[in-house]
């Protein structure tokens, strides 16, 4: 991958005229991400973000960090060791600049011997594994993170109202597709494009039926008005 998402974020931590991000995916057409949004402050958080930062404990894991504004909020809080992963090389590098003490370009399927007391994948992080039929190998895997007592903290939507209604009221989904929630993503910035990639919006009764299939407990904090959530998963 060409790391075009972690190029714009260390575009614009170093002040290297940055562009906002061309973002596309399977079911929705070209739409500009402004990279400043990464960059957003506790209080320019939607209510989900700031409840799920709220509930974090102890030793704190975010996993695709991004611009690591989630990490910095929480390294103020003196019971708290956050340490930020992510993929994006030049994302963990703006990270670094921007005063992340712990910060590493890590997958986070790849850690090993390693416990924390939550886990945070923030805006549709949970979404990285890709494909419905990955999600059960990646709760297996963060479970296996997890202190006793340990949560994982995260955010998603249910894109179904991105579906035409048929006559009867019913979603026309695309017989061709395994879960509606699998979409294809492209990325485009500085008029380079990125490899194409999986992603996954997940519905909660799909995560809540992944969780308890994974003797995870899963429990619905918060929903938004705009079919997005925030939940809880507990050992």
């Amino acid at each position: 991958m060409k790391d075009l998402f972690g190029k714009a974020i260390l575009d614009y931590q170093t002040g290297n005229a940055p562009e906002n991000l061309i973002t596309e995916t399977s079911i929705s057409e070209e739409d500009e991400m402004s990279v400043a949004y990464l960059f957003r402050q506790y209080k320019d958080m939607p209510a989900m973000e700031q409840k799920a930062l709220k509930l974090a404990h102890g030793r704190v894991l975010d996993v695709g960090c991004g611009a690591g504004s989630h990490s910095l909020y929480l390294q103020n809080i003196e019971e708290l060791d956050v340490t930020a992963i992510d993929i994006s090389p030049n994302a963990i590098e703006a990270c670094k600049l921007r005063g992340i003490k712990k910060a590493f370009a890590q997958n986070v399927m790849l850690i090993e011997d390693e416990k924390y007391d939550t886990i945070l994948l923030m805006m549709n992080g949970a979404g990285m594994c890709g494909k419905l039929n990955k999600l059960s190998g990646f709760l297996q895997k963060l479970k296996s993170l997890l202190n006793e007592g340990g949560q994982i903290l995260l955010d998603s939507s249910d894109i179904i109202y991105m579906f035409d209604e048929d006559d009867d009221g019913g979603k026309w989904i695309p017989s061709d597709i395994d879960y509606y929630g699998e979409v294809e993503f492209n990325i485009s910035y500085k008029n380079e494009k990125e490899e194409p990639f999986d992603w996954m919006y997940i519905d909660y009764n799909t995560l809540q039926n992944a969780a308890h299939a994974n003797n995870l407990q899963c429990e619905l904090i918060l929903e938004g008005e705009h079919y997005d959530y925030l939940a809880k998963l507990n050992l």
